[in-house]
Order: structure tokens, then sequence, then C-alpha cells
């Protein structure tokens, strides 16, 4: 990975690309491009080292024993499965946290010393508790109904977890914006009162059914860019970061705003929820046909007795890691999909391809972000594309005037 990303990858524009919109030394310094190349070359080498590093926390944990003398002391604690599970889950939660915390404090500082992150660390470390804290919760909830259905129905747990995912999934995606993200930043109505009137009545011709626009505190945290609409019913919301109010100009940022509206209104929550429940079925399919055979082939060897074994967490949890990372670049395939619907309709919608293209070249520089990434990121962690293909689009798309 260190070979690929920082001697053989290659992430300048095309010659054809050279003087366009999408050529980043004309919107960036040479200062900026030579940082953005660097810290780049270092975000993709981190992100692809973690994830056999995920993997192998599983297996060590599974092979060296750990996972039996985990379960082992929390038998001696208590008789009840419940009260196991959870001591189960979070001690080998400890045992990830502690393995990735350095990766994630390296991430940290590059992001400070490349001034992307204006974050100060006791903040930072506020945060990685609460997400360490919440994640640890749902995954304790998932996968606590997981192992009781798998001690059940060793052969078709697959099923009722993924019926009971469903309700599971709409819950969390209700409760997101008024519950966790809360955790995180202060949101409060946008102040600017005529940008304000603007994007609602933008929601009010795109059908959405939005009262208010939120703006989220995010220049305490970083100097990058960004706006979103999430959640679901009565927790819809339009959220806009500071940071993008206070850079843009109103124009720059409606086109952002038409952007995510656009995914309202082309119900890309929907599909994407759809998607993402179809490849939950299967994926939990297939995880339950490998875990059942895994725990026959080798559970004598790893003191399984059976595949509800709170021993064999770690390896369920190792299969469904390595499904999910095999399904990523579908799943990636999907979303660059639906982003470039949204760009369309944003542009069709605002009707001013300077605005757009300048929006992009402001996020791109904001985030020292790669105009044409390696072809091994695009394709399995890309979920947007590439700012070069998107600002080439807005270039030479036919406005309707």
């Amino acid at each position: 990975m260190a070979a690929y990303f920082f001697v053989w990858a290659k992430s300048s524009i095309p010659m054809t690309m050279k003087g366009t919109a999408a050529d980043p030394s004309l919107f960036m310094n040479k200062q900026q491009l030579a940082e953005s190349s660097t810290l780049n070359a270092w975000r993709h080498f981190l992100s692809f080292a973690t994830i056999p590093l995920d993997w192998g926390v599983y297996l060590f944990v599974l092979v060296g024993g750990f996972s039996l003398w985990i379960k082992k002391c929390s038998e001696r604690l208590s008789r009840s499965f419940i009260v196991q599970m959870v001591l189960c889950y979070v001690g080998l939660s400890l045992i990830t946290l502690i393995v990735f915390l350095p990766v994630s404090f390296t991430s940290y500082q590059l992001s400070v010393h490349f001034g992307i992150s204006v974050q100060p660390l006791a903040d930072w470390l506020k945060d990685q508790a609460i997400s360490t804290a919440v994640s640890t919760l749902i995954g304790l909830i998932v996968m606590m109904a997981v192992m009781a259905l798998v001690r059940r129905f060793p052969k078709n747990w697959w099923l009722p977890a993924w019926l009971l995912s469903i309700p599971f999934i709409l819950f969390m995606m209700y409760v997101q914006p008024v519950v966790i993200d809360p955790l995180y930043n202060h949101f409060q109505p946008l102040t600017d009162g005529q940008l304000k009137t603007e994007i609602l009545n933008m929601a009010s011709r795109a059908g959405i059914p939005a009262n208010n626009v939120y703006e989220a505190d995010m220049s305490r945290e970083t100097n990058a860019m960004n706006a979103y609409v999430n959640g679901i019913g009565a927790h819809l919301r339009i959220v806009l970061w500071d940071t993008t109010v206070n850079r843009l100009s109103h124009s720059e940022v409606l086109f952002i705003m038409a952007h995510e509206m656009g995914h309202y209104v082309m119900h890309h929550i929907i599909w994407g929820t759809v998607s993402a429940l179809i490849g939950l079925l299967l994926t939990l399919w297939i995880a339950a046909k490998i875990h059942l055979w895994a725990s026959i082939r080798w559970g004598v060897r790893m003191n399984i007795s059976h595949p509800g074994d709170l021993t064999a967490l770690p390896m369920l949890l190792l299969i469904l890691s390595l499904l999910s990372f095999a399904a990523e670049p579908v799943q990636n395939m999907i979303s660059r999909d639906f982003e470039w619907q949204a760009d369309q309709y944003a542009i069709e919608m605002t009707q001013d391809r300077k605005a757009a293209i300048r929006s992009f070249q402001k996020l791109s520089v904001s985030s020292l972000s790669e105009m044409n990434p390696p072809a091994l990121v695009k394709w399995i962690q890309y979920d947007h594309p590439t700012m070069l293909e998107r600002i080439d689009y807005l270039e030479h798309v036919k406005l309707n005037r």
C-alpha cells in the first residue's frame, strides 16, 4: 500500500483537462497543490492499511484465545446471557479501540498539520469518546439480537435478523438528526435571513416539506465545508455547516443545497435504503452459511461449542466485516450514480454554471481534495464522482435558458 500510494499511484489530471475549470492549478496555489498531494497519499495509505488491521484484530482475539478468556470471565461474573454478551462485546470493543486509536490520532494530526482541522485535542478526544460510546451501544444492540438468534436458529438466523433490521434502520434514520447529531455539534436556525428565505423558497419549489434551515457550528472543528439533507418524516432537516455559509456566496450555497435537495426529490434516501436492505439480506445469508461452516470446521480448535457460543463472536464479526468490504464497491457505485443525478438536478434548478463550478472548486480547496484520485481509491472507496468529473460535467452541460 505504501509503495502504491507514495510511489506508483498518479493523481495528476489528464493533459486534455489542462487549463479547464477542473485544473487545480487555476484555483490552488503551489503550496496547496503540494500539500494536497502529500496529505491525500497519507489519507489513502492509512485508510487502506487499516482495512486488514480490522480483520487482524478479530483473528488475533479468536486464534490467540482472548475470546475464550473474555467469555469465561463473563461467565464467572454472571449467568445471564445478556450480561455475558455485554461484557464480551464491550471487551472486544476496548481491544479494537486500543489498536485503532493511534491510527485515528495520526489522521487527526495530519488534518491539523495541513490546516483542515482546527479542533483542539481535548475536543477531539471528547468526540472520539462519544463516537466510541455511540457505536458500541448500537453495535451491542445489533449483535445481541443477532447472537440470540444464532443460538436459537443456528442455520437460518439470517432471515429474522434481516426482518428485525428493517424497523431498526428506519428508527435510526428518524432519530439521527435530533438525538445523535447534537451529541457532536450545536444546531441552530440559519442566522442569515436572506439566504434562509432563498433556500426555503427553493425547497418549496422542490416540494420538500421543510420550514427551517439549520446551521451546524463546524467552524470550531474544521475549515472544510459541507451541507446535507437528512432524517425522515417529522425529523427531516436541511443542514449547512457554518463554514459553508461564511465562505461561499449565496449563489454557490444555493447550488450546493439544490444538489442536496435533489437527493430528496429523486427519493435517493428511499432507494438507497432499499438497496442497502437488499444488500444486507444477501450479506446475512452468506454470513450465516460461512459462520455455520466455520463453526463446524474449526469449532474444536477454537473452543467453540455452538455457532451461538460467545467465543465465536469475533469470528462472526470478521465474516461480516469481510463481506461488507466486498460489497463496498457495489454500494459506492450506486451512490455515485445518485450523486450524478443530484448534480444534474442542481444545475437544472439553479441554471448557474459559474456558481456551480466555483462551489466545487472552493470545496476542493477547503479540504485539499484530489481532483483525480488513484483508480484503486475511486473503485473501492469513492461514493461520489471525482471533482474532475463533476466540474468537467458542469463546464460542458447545456443549460435550458
